[in-house]
């Protein structure tokens, strides 16, 4: 029997183990690791699905220089020598590193020691500098360093966990399942602060729909109640505190009423924080995403520190991360205005330090470009040599046209990745073939500073070498081969390890100096720990004891005025769009979108509208909305839901130009950025919303891959193909022809035609088996999608009737992904008096028993049972 690999989860900053057995087939059996202090066994969807996503369909597997594949050794060289001669001609900050939190620490530790210590410029930034960039500098402004004070078990211990900007149910699930269980065994108390109700409203005592971007008033607010109310922890203050006299003047002097909550839901959640001793707030990208996103960090951090609500067992301010790796990258110094190990760029012993521990010929004095400023640093041309890692900011910057159009007028531009196919790969003169989860090997960090190991499970495929390996042979090739002579991820990791002793010696957080010498059967036997881990150290929380790492050892707390989200409202774009993940997605889909089980649950790019908005934008559920901001357009389907507040429609970022092209999110998200943090305000887009006035819709199903090019058109995998949704402008006279070219299909179709009605079905079969289906009409099409799909290569002879007959029920669009369940199976488990409660329909149904991320959708359905949530 095969022993599994232990591993770690590559998806959110939760950082779940999981138990990896590779199988006969060259596929991958996953389970969750009940060892692992995370998750104990538990995943959610994405985790339970990650052996769909490991074939090699799409792969890079060689390099590519100019579109045609070449060997390691020309692409290299050709690497080397262009950003050696560009250093040279213009000067070091005229090359730049744009990497990702995907990566794992000893990758991140080689790209910041290359670009830092041998090319000698900051510019490296990381697609985490969308994500949690203003908690590093809320966490530096206050505690001097960029620490996380808290553990995952304090969600366990508190009395009250308040979510602010974080959709815990979908976004960290297994987080939100340990908080459910804990608020079922001694009833923590749970609030929520989102302008949207969102699934971990499920489990909410309270939920404060607050106007977007007033975060911090809402904060203030509560500090001005603390202090009015006598729950200010004056000893703590006095010992350990600095700036509480001019916090509290700035918090007096603001208005929560701009929250837009009632006052009674505003007293009720300040008694409930001032009554509670054990209080975590957790944050995410709701408060990070926003253009005063530090300042929203502080007024958080402030009222803890005010309370002395900090490092003591269930009390604390808690970032979660949204990558698998963040935290490594901050601890390695992959963000453009920060050293390895914690230590500080502006800091001339810290830069004289790391400069003598890497032997390296320069330190840069200055922070390097962050995200924003380095895409328009490479538009301006002052940027000529850039390497992409592992990510894809054609889609995920904002104002993504034009991020675009600047790499691709880049005079050098290089991808490492997966797959050549990826909006910014297609940009690139050199693609590098890097290893993928599974493949690769090293340690990651998760959001409470527990490091763990990601092992290798799979074969490599092709030519695909680790992201550390690719950059330390540039390094070498540029001349610095002593500095770059790793033979190991283990290599890296004790240089790692051996520089943060410098950081400790330093008095800073960062310190797992213990772990430097680790031998290599050590490395690779490495279980999961918490640091810091030192001589003197050992996991655990931060500051029970009032120790900070600022100058005068004490806490800053920080004036914080509210303001409201920079991109503003007008009569032409009069509303402000909010945008995040969907449950079953990840990030951009590379991975996610190969699951056919993960694409079942939202098949679509769909814009969450409040009914009044639609009424008033002229859009219905099923319809197609152009959503327009001042940097862009993009086209969802409209869902009319009420859990969207008035004014704040919401849509989801996953897709791309490989799965959506006109539904790419960050088109319409301008460059807007937190002036401290450097973080673009994702979650504000002041836009219009009109409807997409379509000549016809249609869906799609076909056992061959198709590229549509209608001005609409999205497609995810099912079982043994692929479905798709289009829309047109122009009118089509012949749907037979139309379908024979969109499937490259010689042989004619069986077709329906109502003329009347507006309504062609056309199927294409290849002996009795199905093989592509075509369903057009005036308006969308209604038809039983997820049954159809589930035709294709099957003898379907009556797949015309677009759905099934009486003796076979359609099990309906699926609600439950992890258990396969469909939405008119719950519906058929619900009583005639629809009294079930969600216990019982999960005990029915198997809905809702792993990782739980669907109970919401499931109490909707037994409240609700007949309205449709989004387009069948």
């Amino acid at each position: 029997m095969t022993t599994p690999i232990r591993s770690t989860c590559p998806y959110c900053g939760v950082g779940c183990g999981v138990l990896l057995t590779p199988q006969a087939d060259g596929g991958l059996k996953v389970e969750g690791d009940p060892e692992h202090p995370a998750n104990l066994g538990r995943l959610c969807s994405k985790g339970l699905a990650l052996g769909d996503t490991v074939g090699l369909e799409g792969r890079l597997l060689t390099p590519q220089v100019d579109g045609t594949p070449a060997s390691w050794d020309k692409a290299l060289d050709l690497v080397a020598d262009r950003f050696t001669s560009t250093i040279a001609e213009h000067g070091p900050d005229s090359v730049a590193f744009y990497v990702s939190g995907q990566l794992l620490t000893e990758d991140y530790y080689v790209a910041n020691k290359l670009m830092k210590g041998f090319m000698g410029s900051a510019n490296i930034d990381t697609n985490s500098r969308l994500c949690m960039a203003s908690t590093v500098a809320g966490h530096k402004r206050a505690f001097g360093t960029d620490t996380v004070p808290g553990v995952y078990e304090d969600l366990e211990i508190a009395d009250l966990v308040v979510l602010v900007g974080s959709n815990l149910a979908w976004c960290h699930p297994v987080l939100y399942q340990r908080l459910a269980a804990a608020r079922a065994a001694h009833g923590t108390k749970v609030v929520v602060v989102d302008p949207r109700r969102t699934s971990s409203c499920d489990i909410a005592d309270l939920h404060l729909k607050i106007a977007p971007g007033s975060d911090a008033a809402l904060f203030n607010g509560l500090l001005t109640h603390l202090a009015s109310s006598g729950e200010i922890d004056t000893d703590f203050v006095s010992k350990n505190v600095t700036g509480f006299d001019a916090a509290l003047a700035s918090a007096r002097a603001d208005d929560p009423s701009v929250t837009g909550v009632s006052d009674a839901d505003l007293t009720r959640f300040y008694e409930m924080f001032a009554a509670t001793d054990k209080v975590v707030t957790v944050f995410s990208q709701g408060i990070n995403q926003s253009s005063s996103g530090t300042d929203k960090v502080n007024a958080i951090i402030n009222c803890h520190l005010a309370s002395g609500r900090i490092g003591l067992p269930g009390s604390g301010p808690f970032s979660v991360t949204g990558q698998p790796n963040a935290m490594g990258g901050r601890e390695t110094g992959g963000l453009a205005n920060m050293l390895a190990a914690h230590l500080d760029l502006e800091n001339a012993e810290h830069r004289e330090a790391v400069q003598t521990f890497w032997d390296a010929p320069t330190i840069p004095t200055e922070a390097g470009l962050k995200a924003v400023d380095l895409f328009d640093a490479v538009e301006s041309g002052q940027i000529k040599a850039l390497w992409i890692a592992c990510t894809n900011p054609v889609v995920s910057m904002p104002d993504s046209d034009r991020v675009a159009q600047a790499i691709a007028a880049c005079d050098f531009t290089v991808v490492s990745d997966l797959n050549a196919q990826t909006d910014t790969a297609r940009l690139a003169d050199v693609v590098l073939p890097a290893l993928g989860w599974g493949e690769k090997s090293g340690t990651v960090t998760n959001s409470d500073r527990t490091i763990s190991r990601q092992r290798s499970a799979l074969k490599h495929p092709g030519q695909a070498r680790a992201d550390w390996d690719i950059f330390a042979d540039v390094g070498r090739r540029m001349g610095w081969e002593a500095a770059f002579d790793y033979q190991s991820e283990a290599d890296i990791f004790r240089e790692h390890a051996q520089l943060s002793r410098i950081a400790g010696d330093f008095g800073k957080d960062f310190d797992i100096s213990a772990l430097s010498d680790l031998s290599d059967a050590d490395y690779d036997a490495f279980a999961p720990q918490r640091w810091p881990i030192s001589d003197t150290a050992n996991g655990g929380r931060f500051f029970a004891d009032g120790a900070f790492f600022t100058p005068t050892g004490r806490a800053n707390m920080l004036p914080i005025a509210s303001r409201a989200p920079e991109a503003k409202l007008d009569q032409q774009f009069p509303l402000r769009l909010n945008s995040g993940r969907a449950r079953d997605q990840w990030h951009t889909m590379s991975r996610t979108g190969l699951s056919a089980k993960l694409c079942k649950h939202l098949a679509e790019p769909f814009l969450q509208i409040h009914p009044e908005d639609a009424l008033a934008c002229g859009v219905a559920s099923a319809d197609l909305a152009l959503v327009t901001g001042r940097s862009g357009e993009a086209i969802f389907r409209v869902w009319v839901t009420d859990d969207v507040a008035k004014g704040a429609p919401f849509a989801p970022i996953h897709w791309t130009g490989e799965t959506a092209a006109a539904s790419v999110v960050a088109r319409v998200i301008p460059a807007i950025t937190d002036p401290v943090s450097g973080q673009p305000e994702s979650k504000s887009a002041a836009v219009s919303v009109t409807k997409f006035e379509a000549a016809w819709y249609a869906f799609a199903v076909s056992a061959i891959p198709l590229q549509p090019t209608t001005p609409y058109w999205s497609r995810v995998p099912v079982e043994n193909g692929l479905r798709a949704e289009l829309a047109g402008l122009d009118s089509v006279q012949d749907w037979a022809s139309y379908a024979k070219e969109l499937f490259g299909i010689e042989s004619d179709p069986m077709m329906v035609t109502d003329t009347v009605a507006g309504q062609t079905r056309l199927a294409f079969y290849e002996g009795d088996a199905l093989m592509a289906a075509l369903y057009v009409g005036r308006e969308p099409v209604a038809v039983a999608r997820d049954f159809i799909a589930a035709q294709i290569g099957q003898q379907a002879q009556t797949v015309l009737a677009a759905r099934p007959g009486k003796d076979v029920r359609d099990p309906g669009p699926t609600v439950c992904s992890c258990m396969s369940v469909g939405r008119n199976q719950i519906l058929d488990a619900i009583p005639a008096n629809g009294t079930a409660s969600v216990e019982f329909i999960c005990q029915s149904t198997g809905a809702g028993t792993n990782c739980g991320s669907c109970r919401s959708e499931i109490a909707q359905l037994i409240a609700r049972p007949r309205q449709p949530i989004a387009a069948e």
